[in-house]
């Protein structure tokens, strides 16, 4: 079976309704990650790895990621067969949030000089990797000037929708829409 995109706005409402209000020690923590990522980012471009370490592991453990019920796994294998048999695509996710088995999160992190689109193949082909069929599958792509969120379902028909991106670099408003839509995902996982 192919996955395909979706243009059903009710396919992936999670990344625009019910937003958490953010605390002040979550704002402050924030404009701390922000300025940050400025700092670093005045130099040129930052590899993939800055990325992971300046926006993508703060904005994990911020929004309680690396704590109960989730597990973090960095820098996961995966080997993946693509459909016609001959090839076969091999990576490591660079951070994995598991909880009871389920992967609830793959983050793909790219230099900044990539486009944050870049990791959608990468980060769709660990997402369709997770053996539980049931339930959605939630990507997080940075390359550490944008954010995006990837949502995925196998069955019936394997689909995924995409959030529109985040300006985390241009804009210090993007940065805490961006942290919203990941602390709700969180929540709502953790609640179900």
């Amino acid at each position: 079976m192919l996955l395909s995109r979706t243009e059903d706005e009710a396919f992936f409402t999670e990344w625009q309704t019910e937003l958490p209000n953010l605390s002040d020690s979550e704002q402050t923590a924030l404009d701390t990650l922000r300025r940050r990522l400025l700092y670093h980012r005045a130099d040129g471009e930052l590899l993939e790895g800055a990325v992971t370490l300046l926006v993508a592991s703060p904005l994990l453990e911020l929004a309680g990621f690396y704590d109960p019920p989730f597990k973090m796994k960095a820098e996961a294998a995966i080997e993946i067969a693509i459909d016609d048999g001959e090839e076969t695509l091999r990576g490591r996710i660079d951070i994995l949030i598991l909880q009871n088995h389920l992967w609830v999160m793959v983050l793909e992190s790219k230099k900044t000089m990539i486009s944050v689109r870049s990791a959608l193949p990468q980060a769709l082909a660990y997402m369709m990797a997770n053996p539980d069929l049931d339930k959605p599958r939630f990507g997080v792509l940075t390359n550490g000037d944008d954010v995006l969120f990837v949502k995925l379902l196998a069955q019936p028909i394997p689909q995924y929708a995409l959030s529109r991106a985040f300006s985390i670099y241009t804009v210090a408003s993007e940065l805490r829409s961006a942290f919203k839509v990941l602390k709700h995902l969180g929540q709502s996982i953790t609640s179900a």
